[in-house]
């Protein structure tokens, strides 16, 4: 156990749900992560040696792995391999408690393991059960594997990455991967919603299995790009790009700027200090504006260039200017804006440092969110270990 009193989720709106979780990868486990802290008991079944998370990357000094202490904050672990006839077992009196599993065991491994979806709709018809795989449970790359890097290009977005200003400083770079594990929080935030929505079905429709998949959560972030093959737009990182805006440098930073609306633009105007190139009577035509996007982006980044962010950000604000600063994860930590809003909370680490990490990527008005604790000891629910 990590020493912080479980709190058994109070007026959260998911206390009282338990919610068994077998996650090797990033996206079962988030989904899990973020039920966990809407107040449902998440129990996490690893195998003896533990999960593959425990030891993932980036790794802390005391050789914790700061990945698998993010997304297994506040959850419970029982040791379970069912496999075998005893971890049967276990998995049925984990399941006959439950009101949710997410499960992404592969589909060719999932017969033998008695986790196969209509073996277990036939067990436990009240489940609600979430698969999340790569390439989703059925269709033919249900058992195809894929790491964060091939979910990042089998949705589109290697082929639009890097664009705007990054593609105009670096035009010979080769695709990019977005940093960290995007793909795999993108599927688990859709598992997540997918398992709620199912929740608030089954009082009238009962238990269900849920199929998602990776692949198919990242298409959405493109799909604007996938609307425009409709009228025939094929979109690639050296096209994909606002006409006007965009990112610049600031004196000390970057900034982004976005002007959709006549009004926005008349914003920018008076920002830029009303200069004399803006009043050409015809940029108050937008289509004219994105005609010559490149020329007025060459005005604008002179300007920047000239002023510090904070600055720039506030000035822009008053304007009703969309502008947005780029931080650093040091400046996101100890922002005034994320503290106010309570955005982090201190969990305990194994080695009894506490570290500052971000509780959710939502709010609830009325019912704050909080974390119950850090990362369980593996198996610490297990026979003869503290309860």
């Amino acid at each position: 156990m990590d020493g912080i009193e479980r709190d058994k989720g109070g007026n959260l709106p998911l206390a009282g749900c338990r919610v068994i979780e077998r996650s090797r990868t990033i996206a079962s486990a988030y989904a899990g992560r973020l039920l966990s802290v809407m107040g449902a008991e998440v129990v996490m079944l690893e195998p003896a040696a533990g999960s593959p998370l425990r030891s993932a990357p980036p790794l802390l000094r005391s050789g914790e792995s700061a990945l698998f202490a993010y997304l297994a904050a506040g959850k419970r672990s029982l040791v379970c391999d069912p496999a075998t006839e005893s971890g049967r077992a276990v998995l049925d009196q984990a399941l006959a408690d439950a009101q949710v599993l997410i499960d992404d065991t592969p589909v060719e491994q999932r017969g033998a393991s008695g986790l196969a979806p209509d073996d277990i709709a036939a067990r436990f018809p009240a489940l609600v059960h979430v698969s999340v795989l790569p390439f989703g449970a059925s269709g033919p790359k249900s058992g195809w594997t894929g790491e964060e890097i091939n979910l990042i290009h089998a949705s589109g977005e290697g082929f639009l990455l890097p664009n705007g200003f990054s593609q105009e400083l670096f035009p010979d770079r080769p695709p990019l991967k977005i940093y960290g594990h995007f793909a795999g929080y993108q599927g688990g935030a859709a598992a997540a919603l997918a398992a709620l929505s199912a929740l608030w079905a089954a009082p009238e429709s009962g238990g269900q299995y849920v199929d998602v998949s990776v692949q198919d959560a990242m298409l959405l972030v493109g799909a604007f790009a996938l609307q425009r093959l409709g009228d025939g737009s094929l979109e690639h990182r050296a096209t994909r790009r606002f006409r006007y805006g965009g990112v610049f440098k600031t004196k000390d930073a970057f900034i982004e700027l976005l002007t959709l609306e006549q009004r926005q633009w008349d914003g920018l105007v008076k920002l830029l200090g009303d200069p004399d190139w803006a009043k050409e009577e015809a940029l108050q035509d937008s289509l004219e504006r994105s005609r010559r996007g490149d020329e007025i982006n060459t005005h604008i980044r002179t300007w920047m260039a000239e002023h510090a962010a904070d600055d720039v950000v506030r000035m822009a604000q008053e304007l009703g200017v969309p502008v947005g600063k780029y931080y650093t994860p040091e400046d996101v930590v100890n922002g005034a804006h994320e503290n106010a809003r309570g955005l982090f909370e201190h969990i305990a680490m194994a080695d009894g440092r506490e570290a500052k990490v971000l509780k959710a990527p939502f709010q609830f008005a009325e019912t704050p969110l909080r974390l119950t604790g850090g990362a369980p000891a593996l198996g610490e629910m297990s026979q003869g270990a503290a309860p």
